[in-house]
């Protein structure tokens, strides 16, 4: 039996169409609970996409979830651990179990903060987290694509840190210049199979890890959070931080007909922090 979603005649939008273009399509995003990833979910839910959440913090997700269902959305969250393949490969399947196969994946889990060497390095679990975590997520949703023909789409959440080395983030630089080596290898890998591969690089988003950054910088500094916050946004030529739902929108861009050419590509919102 066909349990995918079910999808209106009309599902496929066309180009500049911005009301409900995800009417019908099943979109998981990982890490959906807070932040950019919860941003995420509510652009997606308010284009009509029926949503699966995965995260460790099931509350968070679930929470989520409810919210979009309240206002009339379709949303289920699944607890996993990206670390824990096996375990990603089961939530998926329960997924597409309840809602169909997917239209797309916006893999945005990860983990954030510094790393020095000695004892406590955390350079193992930064990566093991950002850059195995979101290869195994994406292994995970493209063993439940949609078939056919269409556009699917795998967007990943990367950093302006992948562009740029910061002293003492040793491991969250490497894990995001990774993702998007690896972004530009699916991208050609699963484009004979009309699958996009797109990342997102962020920079200062106001989000509670950039406020945690901004209380690390304070702390290195010695001085208040909004003097970390005003001297970092120096190195900004726009002066401020982008908000998460303006992340939100490039991702909706990307899964949309609109982005037919892209694929392979780090798309850069950091109000000018990094500029290529």
């Amino acid at each position: 039996m066909d349990r995918r979603a079910p999808r209106r005649q009309n599902a496929r939008m066309q180009p500049g169409s911005s009301a409900r273009r995800f009417e019908g399509r099943h979109v998981a995003v990982t890490g959906a609970g807070t932040g950019i990833g919860r941003a995420i979910a509510l652009r997606l839910a308010q284009e009509g996409a029926a949503q699966s959440f995965f995260a460790r913090d099931a509350g968070r997700i679930e929470s989520v979830a409810s919210e979009i269902r309240a206002r009339g959305g379709s949303a289920q969250a699944f607890a996993c651990d990206v670390r824990e393949r096996a375990a990603v490969d089961r939530a998926f399947d329960a997924a597409r179990e309840a809602q169909g196969s997917f239209f797309a994946l916006v893999a945005n889990s990860g983990i954030g903060g510094a790393n020095q060497s000695g004892a406590q390095d955390r350079f193992d679990d930064l990566v093991a987290t950002n850059l195995v975590g979101t290869y195994s997520t994406i292994r995970a949703a493209e063993r439940h694509l949609d078939p056919g023909s269409e556009p699917r789409h795998i967007v990943v959440i990367a950093s302006i840190l992948a562009r740029i080395g910061v002293a003492g983030y040793t491991g969250y630089c490497a894990s995001k210049a990774g993702l998007l080596g690896l972004v530009r290898a699916l991208a050609v890998e699963l484009a004979p199979q009309h699958v996009q591969v797109n990342a997102v690089c962020p920079g200062w988003v106001e989000t509670d890890m950039a406020l945690e950054g901004l209380d690390g910088m304070a702390r290195g500094m010695n001085v208040t959070r909004e003097e970390a916050r005003r001297r970092a946004m120096t190195a900004v030529p726009m002066g401020r931080m982008s908000q998460p739902d303006e992340i939100a929108g490039v991702v909706a861009w990307l899964l949309s007909a609109d982005a037919r050419g892209a694929t392979g590509q780090g798309i850069d919102v950091n109000c000018g922090a990094f500029m290529s």
